[in-house]
């Protein structure tokens, strides 16, 4: 069926249809539903081309990817596609060489200028981001996966990363620990900033000394887990915990553990950001990993649900939204140990 005979059969124009299927604000909440039931009884699904030229919609969103946390990209992409499956819209993935600077800039004007898209989603924002103020220039309808300090408007969702790893690292306090080492995410991302400053809270509230020899920053990957463990390891005294910043970087951290001939559980607690993926899980790992834990598969979908709200006319500054986390207790963590003698 097309789309004027289906408009037809409701005594409404083709136009009136494709904007009440494709969300549009200006057509009453009562013709929407009168519309959808109709389409679902009569089995109608709308030309994807058809609706774009008569929407001057693109039905796609932007996103663009970065060389690192393939892992972490694919879990939110899981959850967006998921999402996004019964509303004809596709996600146009770009990719990006090197994360930061003139070309990253260039790449989300070219995103936003080309027609292609209708919204774009920002991800690992700074404190104040050139890229918010840039799509906000431009009139791009956007969200930033995460946060950012600037006062351009800006719609975000985020996790609470510093009330996450201050539970985390204030639960290893409570086991004894003193020194206590944390592998944060990437310098000056908002992310890695209030991890930082959790972690910083949950010591000095209990009069621990921040050591910056405690802590490094780097993308969240296995090998770099691996090496900064390994440093830290070899630091005297030895950390007895760890705070990792992620599932891959705490694979990392066992490995360097029983490098050392120690025992993760045992002689060094270990305590991880758990981004939920499918094929790694906390429970499997040996010793099973205690967590902060948070979906980003869960996140990518409600990304694309905030997206859609935001291209149906809903105002950015109504949407912040900050997702608690959950902290899992299993076997990787468990009192300091005890010197000998």
């Amino acid at each position: 069926m097309k789309l004027k005979e289906f408009a037809k059969q409701l005594g409404l124009s083709p136009t009136t249809v494709s904007r009440a299927l494709s969300g549009y604000p200006e057509v009453s909440e009562k013709t929407r539903q009168r519309v959808t039931e109709e389409a679902v009884r009569l089995g109608y699904r709308p030309n994807i081309n058809a609706v774009r030229l008569v929407t001057g919609r693109a039905g796609a969103i932007g996103v663009v990817m970065g060389r690192s946390g393939e892992f972490q990209f694919s879990e939110y992409m899981s959850g967006m596609a998921e999402r996004l499956d019964s509303e004809d819209i596709d996600i146009l993935v770009s990719p990006l060489a090197e994360q930061g600077g003139k070309n990253e800039n260039q790449l989300y004007s070219r995103l936003a200028t080309s027609g292609r898209v209708d919204a774009v989603i920002i991800h690992s924002p700074m404190p104040n981001d050139e890229r918010i103020t840039l799509l906000h220039r431009l009139g791009m309808p956007f969200l930033v996966h995460g946060r950012s300090e600037t006062q351009v408007p800006h719609a975000w969702l985020d996790i609470d990363n510093e009330g996450a790893i201050r539970r985390a690292t204030s639960h290893l306090i409570d086991l004894g620990h003193r020194r206590i080492a944390m592998i944060n995410g990437r310098a000056g991302l908002t992310f890695s900033l209030h991890r930082d400053k959790g972690y910083r809270e949950a010591l000095a509230q209990r009069g621990i000394q921040f050591d910056p020899h405690l802590v490094a920053h780097g993308h969240f990957t296995d090998e770099l887990g691996f090496r900064f463990a390994r440093s830290f390891l070899e630091q005297s005294p030895r950390p007895t915990a760890f705070v990792a910043g992620s599932m891959m970087t705490a694979l990392g951290v066992y490995r360097a553990v029983r490098s050392f001939g120690l025992v993760v559980g045992r002689d060094i607690s270990v305590i991880a950001h758990d981004d939920v993926f499918p094929y790694l899980t906390a429970d499997n790992m040996v010793p099973s990993l205690s967590t902060t834990r948070s979906s980003l598969r869960a996140a990518g979908a409600r990304s694309a649900d905030l997206v859609l709200q935001l291209l149906s006319g809903r105002p950015a500054t109504e949407i912040h939204e900050l997702w608690p986390v959950e902290l899992i207790l299993r076997e990787s963590t468990g009192p300091v140990p005890q010197a000998p003698g």
